[in-house]
């Protein structure tokens, strides 16, 4: 292995930090540089999180969706997708399912649409509070400084909301009706109601230099984040980026060990988009930085409808499978269950559950 990387590791290990220019260097890597890199993001991940591994139940409730995102499989031009909705009795019977088998987070994932009002959410959040022993996330895109007050006042804990990419210029092509700046607002004022609050990336979008992945992981750095998921763009064929090549599995598991040894207290998923492009994409993901799993517990009958890429694993069985699974690939990497609500590790939780 050249000096030239084993400093930058070292400064990265030691001090979590590193230019631009060695983070695309490093997000380059192939070899025993990479064998290197990917080694010293699980140890900074032993270091910060041990050996635990958390896990979140994700409900898909609906697929429905006002934006027209040129690479998402539910954009709103996607005129033959089956849409559906589910009720807030099927939210909060699915919630109740997950935490009866030991989940201790429900993730609740939708379009972004305006079916739903903050009223019928934070009354839903509410029931989930009342009947399940688990905190609750939500990733349902933008929405008014009201909402989010409303929804936090509910009993909400977290909030998911991915920028895709640090630069306007990218997003902008990828997005739209869709505004750079107001979704960094929509994140300021998710931070200053007191939620933990997560963001990510995509990885290997067209027209995406490593010099571009380098600033998205000083840019999420930057955030202060409680949670950063990341994961590989892959083509939808109803998409303008049809024709486009994936997202490979090599340079998102170099993104995941940059992004640990940059915000050691991060928790950071595995995503199932891994899982589209190897079989056990998420489990590699587990050795390399990522310390969380997101089994889906979405009703089946409406699991395939949630079409974001093609080639999403499903899940069969219900959550008490999906438990079992997840802990089962926990435990063959030598890893353990954690146990709880799995909240931020960055000291300022106010959590209503």
């Amino acid at each position: 292995m050249s000096a030239r990387v084993t400093a930058m590791l070292r400064d990265l290990e030691e001090r979590g930090d590193a230019s631009r220019e060695s983070l695309a260097f490093l997000l380059s890597a192939t070899g025993e540089e990479m064998a290197a890199l990917l080694a010293a993001g699980d140890r900074a991940r032993a270091a910060a999180a041990g050996d635990e591994v958390h896990l979140r139940a994700l409900i898909e409730f609906s697929n429905h969706c006002r934006r027209d995102c040129r690479y998402c499989g539910l954009r709103r031009d996607h005129r033959a997708l089956r849409r559906y909705r589910m009720s807030p009795e099927e939210i909060v019977d699915a919630s109740r399912n997950a935490a009866a088998v030991g989940f201790g987070t429900v993730v609740l994932q939708s379009g972004e649409e305006p079916h739903y009002s903050a009223d019928l959410l934070a009354d839903t959040v509410r029931a989930i509070k009342v009947q399940c022993d688990a905190a609750i996330t939500l990733s349902i895109g933008e929405r008014p400084e009201a909402d989010y007050r409303v929804l936090r006042e509910a009993g909400a804990d977290r909030f998911l909301l991915r920028m895709e990419t640090s630069s306007p210029a990218l997003y902008r092509r990828l997005h739209p009706d869709s505004d750079w700046r107001q979704r960094l607002a929509c994140l300021e004022s998710l931070r200053r109601l007191g939620y933990q609050v997560g963001s990510g990336v995509m990885i290997g979008l067209p027209g995406q230099s490593a010099e571009m992945l380098a600033e998205d992981l000083l840019f999420l750095r930057s955030l202060d984040l409680d949670m950063i998921g990341v994961g590989p763009f892959i083509p939808h064929p109803a998409t303008p980026l049809a024709g486009s090549a994936s997202g490979a599995l090599d340079l998102s598991l170099r993104f995941i060990a940059c992004l640990r040894l940059l915000c050691p207290e991060a928790l950071i998923p595995a995503t199932t988009a891994l899982d589209a492009l190897h079989p056990r994409g998420r489990l590699l993901a587990l050795r390399v930085g990522a310390d969380v799993l997101m089994p889906d517990v979405t009703p089946a009958r409406y699991q395939e409808h949630y079409q974001l890429y093609p080639g999403r694993p499903g899940a069969s069985g219900g959550p008490a499978a999906s438990r079992a699974w997840a802990e089962a690939a926990v435990v063959s990497l030598g890893r353990r269950v954690a146990l709880g609500y799995g909240h931020t590790r960055r000291g300022r939780v106010a959590s209503h559950a």
